[in-house]
């Protein structure tokens, strides 16, 4: 029975590398830490994703090279997540797996023990009993066959970005600048200016009216900039 479970988890003489391999416990432990080094790695990308699309806005209307270099390193970060999304799915069902793996190996060892009983019982062991055991633990090197298989497929990193995508994205930015420029040039109210006084002046000198008629404009422009 040992050497069956051996075949099963791989650790005994006919599993890869002849070695003792380790505890269902200390991989399920260890896939538990790398869950919780991604999720840190999630929240890292999420922070990154805000500043770079706050830096998009920022540069939107100003500096169309600076903005769109912000949107690209905002979508590799949305891409890195989105595969750090898929590599906790795939540990999540790796670890499940395992823990059922872990329950299934006790499972073994009291119906191994059980059959010690029974062959103890009885001399001559059903052979019905040992194919159906044979089956049960065919299933299971099958099992872990094919989660091997789907957590070793390689995913690569691209670096293609669609263009058109990026632009449209720019544009939306440069419009919401546009769109809070206007307001906070428009103002809620419109201030009255005073009124022009009735009072004709004395005559003066041309050129001398029209220096005194110079200093008030630049009066009433500084008035104007004031409020």
């Amino acid at each position: 029975m040992s050497g069956l479970l051996g075949k099963l988890f791989g650790t005994g003489p006919g599993g890869k590398g002849g070695g003792k391999g380790p505890s269902p416990q200390e991989a399920i432990q260890r896939l538990r830490d790398t869950e919780e080094m991604l999720s840190k790695k999630q929240e890292f990308l999420e922070k990154k994703i805000e500043q770079e699309l706050g830096a998009a806005r920022k540069h939107g209307t100003k500096n169309k090279r600076a903005a769109l270099q912000a949107l690209k390193r905002k979508k590799r970060y949305e891409k890195q997540l989105a595969q750090i999304d898929g590599t906790l799915s795939t540990i999540e069902f790796q670890r499940e797996a395992l823990e059922n793996a872990n329950t299934n190996t006790e499972v073994l060892k009291n119906m191994g023990f059980a059959a010690k009983a029974m062959k103890a019982a009885h001399d001559n062991m059903d052979i019905d009993k040992v194919d159906e055991l044979m089956q049960d633990i065919a299933e299971q090197q099958e099992l872990a066959d094919e989660i091997s298989t789907a957590i070793s497929k390689p995913v690569g990193i691209g670096e293609e970005f669609d263009e058109d995508e990026l632009m449209a994205e720019l544009e939306e930015l440069e419009q919401e600048e546009l769109d809070k420029n206007l307001l906070e040039i428009s103002g809620p109210e419109t201030v009255p200016l005073p009124n022009v006084p009735s009072i004709s002046l004395p005559s003066k000198p041309a050129k001398k009216k029209e220096e005194e008629e110079d200093d008030d404009m630049k009066e009433l422009e500084a008035w104007a900039e004031n409020m």
